[in-house]
This record gives structure tokens, sequence and C-alpha cells, in this order.
């Protein structure tokens, strides 16, 4: 559900904060009344914009490695080859600690 955020037109009641934050569905229409002073309010247009990274490129193991990751892909029955950071090169299930 997105955080939309709202102003007042005509003056903000004593209790409302300068920004009113609001959840709502999509779907629903925009307030047109403060729900905590009844005065006029509207939608403010928001232009913030977020930098979406693919998930093929978050999970590169360039990205990975970067970030400090160990990431490790499956090259047979059990064993595990290193693609990014630090570590052994090859991890097997017989390796690990019981």
């Amino acid at each position: 559900m997105p955080l939309y955020s709202y102003e007042h037109i005509e003056g903000k009641g004593e209790n409302c904060p300068d920004v009113l934050e609001v959840l709502q569905n999509r779907s629903e229409e925009p307030l047109e009344t403060c729900p905590v002073c009844g005065k006029p309010c509207r939608r403010k247009v928001n232009f913030k914009v977020a930098s979406v990274k693919s998930e093929r490129e978050t999970l590169s193991p360039k990205n990975l490695a970067r970030h400090g990751f160990t990431q490790y892909k499956k090259s047979g029955d059990g064993y595990y080859e290193k693609t990014a950071g630090d570590g052994p090169q090859v991890i097997s299930a017989d390796s690990l600690p019981r």
C-alpha cells in the first residue's frame, strides 16, 4: 500500500502536522478533507524517483563481492564453487561442520 502525502489548502489545524502522510490503496480516492482537523487538503505530487536495480544486477557476483558477500553456485552433486567474495574456492556438504 503506498504512502501518500497531503497538504492543507487553507491553513492547517492546531494539532495537524505540516505534511500529513496517509497509507491508502491505489484504488482509493484522494482525501479532500484532513482526517485530523476536517479542513480541506489535497494530495501532494511526489517527484522522488527511486533507482530500481534489476534482481540480476543486484545479485551479480561483482555487486555481491563489493558489498562483502560471498556467493557460491552449485557445480555438481553436493559441490559448490565460489563465484564472488572471500572464502574457499569449493565447498561441499561433506566439508560442513555437523
